[in-house]
């Protein structure tokens, strides 16, 4: 049940413990509210791994797997939230050693513990659990099953729609999309009149408070988001259309407290794709299915895509969306995010 998964990423935020299936009970090594609990073991990410320096031991080299390590002593909470946050590993440099366990030492296995990983990443919080902690507190149960029946777009649908006049053109609409059991609300802005024998020009825009609202010059999100918009009215007063799919996926899924978090590591030192990282997260979670079930549902059958990256055509050709032009999108850099741009163009592959 899709409720099960709500239930469960409810849980994390709170602090509480959640169990995958017949797997192990997990409480969460950020939040986790467990008065004197501890564990033998704990579970962190791949990328985790790498940065603790736990890659090269064989039950640890599993691509993208999920990783099990023990300590000599265990872990209590406190031990836990300094191995899961990537922002105190200056401040606690010595720790270890820990020893990575297969996998298939949990019950439930390597796609429980995926699973687990993915729903701390929904709830906003580090992918880092204590595995079966004492006392052992009581947990919220949730499926592989309820997690793939919950990211099923099928449940996606209009919610409401209003006419919206905006500063690049008073001929917009908004149309709201919700989901069943998923607090997010996606939107769209439909710019010009509808025409089905043009494929519009269509931005997909993530979710970006500290760009869009706020104005950060770290990124360059709010001068696109602002530029897609007059591009679209532009088109619009050629005859064509334009929309806008606002997703909210901030950080590109990870969420806004570790889109922070991968700030402070950015002021480290570090790019956008370490910082990610080392937080144990990855570059792209992006969720392009929901994208294109909002264009299924706008009745948008073909797209000319505005973007640079064109792993982001390939993603959305591969959710069954047509895409019949790339539209560069380019902006000029500033002092404050081109390392950022030189970042996305030399390892996401973007066209800059």
């Amino acid at each position: 049940m899709t409720r099960r998964v709500a239930l469960a990423i409810d849980a994390l935020r709170h602090g509480w413990a959640i169990r995958v299936g017949e797997g192990p009970v997990l409480l969460p090594a950020e939040t986790g509210f467990a008065p004197g609990a501890a564990a033998p073991r704990m579970l962190i990410s791949a990328a985790r791994a790498v940065t603790l320096k736990l890659a090269n031991q064989r039950e640890a080299a599993v691509p993208e797997a999920p990783v099990l390590i023990r300590g000599a002593e265990g872990f209590d909470l406190a031990m836990a939230q300094t191995l899961a946050d990537p922002a105190l590993d200056l401040s606690y440099p010595m720790r270890g050693p820990f020893v990575a366990e297969p996998l298939g030492d949990v019950p439930g296995g390597a796609e429980g513990v995926r699973a687990a990983m993915e729903l701390a990443r929904l709830a906003g919080i580090l992918p880092a659990f204590l595995v079966s902690p004492e006392p052992a507190p009581m947990a919220q149960t949730v499926s592989v099953e309820d997690l793939a029946a919950w990211k099923n777009t099928a449940h996606l649908a209009v919610a409401s729609r209003a006419r919206l006049p905006v500063v690049a053109t008073e001929n917009a609409e908004i149309v709201a999309f919700r989901a069943l059991d998923d607090l997010r609300e996606h939107v769209a802005l439909v710019i010009g009149e509808q025409n089905a024998d043009r494929a519009p020009l269509v931005r997909l825009h993530s979710e970006c408070l500290t760009g869009d609202i706020l104005g950060s010059l770290k990124c360059d999100c709010g001068p696109q988001l602002d530029a897609a918009l007059h591009a679209m009215a532009q088109e619009a007063e050629r005859g064509g259309w334009g929309v806008l799919l606002y997703l909210r996926q901030e950080g590109r899924g990870i969420g806004l407290v570790n889109k922070l978090r991968a700030y402070q590591l950015q002021d480290q030192g570090f790019d956008t794709v370490d910082a990610n990282n080392r937080l144990g997260l990855p570059t792209e979670a992006r969720d392009f299915p929901v994208a294109a079930r909002m264009l299924d549902l706008l009745g948008v059958s073909r797209i000319r895509l505005m973007t640079n990256n064109p792993a982001k055509v390939e993603a959305l050709q591969g959710v069954g969306v047509n895409v019949v032009e790339r539209v560069p999108h380019r902006l000029p850099p500033n002092p404050h995010n081109a390392r950022y741009l030189d970042t996305k163009r030399d390892r996401t592959g973007h066209i800059l």
